[in-house]
């Protein structure tokens, strides 16, 4: 009775697989498999620019640490503590709010427009206005927001903070803990706000030109999304299925178990 309690579970375990072949798993696939190398120049690398509603972290050092303290209501160790410490925890880090108008506001510079620049631009801008108070100042600038959503049919879905201000698609991914088995690779779902306008783009994780797409690398808020696979749907209709059968199979080996005792 044993052996046939588990050839039934066996068969029920079969049906609930769907046939899911090596191409269709496989990422950065080589169209052209006689070449054993291959080299691809790096493109379309990102750099960040600062936009209304970023959160910055602005900090000032000089050769004057009295003076430096006024340029800096918001201390390191505050904003440390403040950091998310696991993926998908909001962060809530004091810094520097940049308005609606792309301007920062900072005690007695004023508002300065940084909206368009790079962090490196940004860091000049504010250290040559700083002369005027502070002996060689030295700005380091860094986004407090930059985060990015894996969602759909990956391990762990979730927000990830991005503390390094560069993100690439299969490393986003990565933090979700990879596409699940059941999850389309061929038809990753990227959605972008870009100037007021929100894109909808599709990017192919098993073809090696991925490398090449405006997609690579990852912009601040951007949403990935991993949409399931005929297995996963199929592997649900086949639960709904073979429920009602299994405990009807299993009712049965009870039985006639008792019956043989």
């Amino acid at each position: 009775m044993r052996n046939l309690t588990w050839l039934v579970l066996s068969l029920l375990c079969l049906n609930l697989v769907s046939c899911i072949s090596q191409k269709e798993i496989a990422y950065f696939q080589d169209e052209s498999p006689e070449s054993q190398e291959q080299v691809l120049t790096i493109t379309n690398r990102y750099v960040p620019t600062i936009q209304p509603s970023d959160i910055l972290s602005i900090y000032v050092s000089s050769l004057n640490p009295e003076a430096t303290n006024f340029f800096n209501p918001y201390a390191p160790a505050e904003r440390v503590a403040s950091a998310p410490t696991q993926p998908g925890q909001i962060s809530t880090s004091v810094g520097y709010l940049v308005d609606n108008e792309g301007m920062v506001e900072l005690p007695l510079l004023g508002k300065i427009k940084l909206a368009g620049m790079t962090t490196v631009e940004a860091r000049e801008v504010v250290r040559e206005k700083l002369k005027v108070y502070l002996k060689e100042p030295t700005v380091n600038i860094r986004f407090l927001n930059y985060k990015v959503s894996v969602l759909g049919e990956v391990a762990r879905p979730s927000l990830f903070n991005v503390p390094n201000e560069k993100i690439t698609l299969p490393e986003a991914l990565s933090l979700a803990g990879d596409i699940t088995i059941y999850g389309r690779r061929d038809n990753v779902l990227i959605i972008r706000e870009t100037n007021g306008k929100r894109e909808f783009a599709r990017v192919n994780m098993n073809r090696r030109d991925l490398f090449q797409s405006p997609y690579y690398y990852l912009h601040p808020n951007d949403v990935v999304y991993v949409e399931p696979g005929r297995g996963r749907v199929a592997t649900a209709d086949r639960l709904y299925q073979l429920v009602p059968a299994a405990l009807s199979a299993l009712s049965f080996i009870a039985i006639v178990v008792q019956y043989t005792r």
